[in-house]
């Protein structure tokens, strides 16, 4: 076990699950290679990795590029010689969570963000991969995409939805080549993400929330698993249920 020497890039590593399983990867020994639209926040936190003695690089850039995509993956292997695990944490939510308020542009970016930019990253690394026989796929979905509702909203629960159906259909296709395909599932967590919800979760409720440390460890755990073991789908949720009536909101 562990991820001494392992080259792993994660999406949306600027913030939230992405940045916290990038920090426990990096203290395992991983050279992370931390990949968001916002480059002044991976530079950050590549910054901080690398002072606390990690190996860290940060590239700003929209997972939903096709091209930025296929460099960055070229870039890792110019300069780590290989590429062993991807974590594809980046998505968001949109403003609008509902069927007839959620406009074009919305749905375009949530779907960008979370399923078309996960597809883009893993095509890319793929290659490397199955030239190795052996590589990791860790995809970041969410129990919206199990159960939708409002508070998820209906573009993102879909696009959820199609990250699990994905990283089934990875496993399917790379069957015995040595690919490992995983699927997180997480319930609430507590990232800036629940910022962007029509009414945002009180600091009371958000005490109760999966942390996105807690994502980290299930995420770091499948990552530093023996090759020969994998875990399909891991679900992680609150142990206490929250009452969402009055966070419903209008949009």
């Amino acid at each position: 076990m562990g991820l001494k020497d392992k080259v792993c890039i994660i999406t949306g590593g600027g913030s939230g699950i992405g940045l916290a399983s990038a920090i426990m990867m990096a203290e395992q020994g991983a050279s992370v290679v931390l990949v968001g639209r916002t480059a002044s926040k991976v530079e950050d936190a590549a910054k901080k990795i690398e002072s606390s003695g990690g190996t860290a690089m940060s590239v700003g850039l929209d997972v939903a590029d096709y091209d930025g995509v296929i460099k960055m993956a070229r870039d890792v292997l110019d300069a780590y010689g290989r590429i062993d695990v991807l974590v594809n944490s980046a998505g968001h939510s949109s403003p609008h969570r509902k069927l007839l308020t959620t406009t074009p542009e919305e749905i375009r970016a949530v779907l960008d963000s979370n399923i078309v930019g996960t597809i883009y990253c893993t095509q890319a690394v793929m290659p490397t991969m199955l030239e190795a026989h052996e590589g990791t796929i860790i995809n970041v979905a969410s129990l919206a995409g199990v159960n939708p509702g409002l508070v998820g909203g209906m573009a993102y629960s879909a696009a959820k939805a199609a990250v699990i159906n994905f990283t089934g259909f990875i496993t399917s296709e790379f069957k015995n080549q040595g690919i490992r395909a995983s699927v997180v599932i997480p319930g609430e967590v507590d990232t800036p993400i629940l910022d962007k919800r029509p009414v945002p979760p009180s600091s009371d409720a958000r005490a109760t929330m999966v942390t996105a440390e807690d994502s980290a460890e299930a995420i770091t755990l499948i990552a530093a698993l023996p090759q020969r073991t994998t875990i399909p789908e891991l679900v992680i949720r609150p142990t206490f249920q929250r009452d969402f009536t009055g966070e419903l909101g209008t949009a």
